[in-house]
C-alpha cells in the first residue's frame, strides 16, 4: 500500500486494513515458524504496511480528525 492509498481510507477502513494486515503478517510467521512458507521475503512488506497504517492513525489522533 502506497502512503495516499492509506490517507484516502476512512477511519473504519483504515482500522479494518490494519487488522487485516496483522492478521497476514501474524499466519506468515506461523507458517515460517513450520517451515511452510516458501519465501521468507513476504513478511517485511507487510510489516512496513502496518507500519504505514499505524502511523497514519496516531497522525489523525495528533491532528483530532
Amino acid at each position: 500500500m502506497k502512503a495516499d492509498e492509506i490517507k484516502a481510507l476512512s477511519p473504519e477502513e483504515l482500522s479494518k486494513k490494519l487488522t487485516e494486515k496483522q492478521k497476514e503478517l501474524f499466519e506468515l510467521r506461523i507458517k515460517a515458524s513450520t517451515k511452510q512458507l516458501k519465501n521468507h521475503r513476504q513478511i517485511p512488506p507487510v510489516k512496513k504496511d502496518i507500519a504505514r497504517l499505524k502511523t497514519e492513525e496516531r497522525q489523525r489522533a495528533l491532528s483530532g480528525k
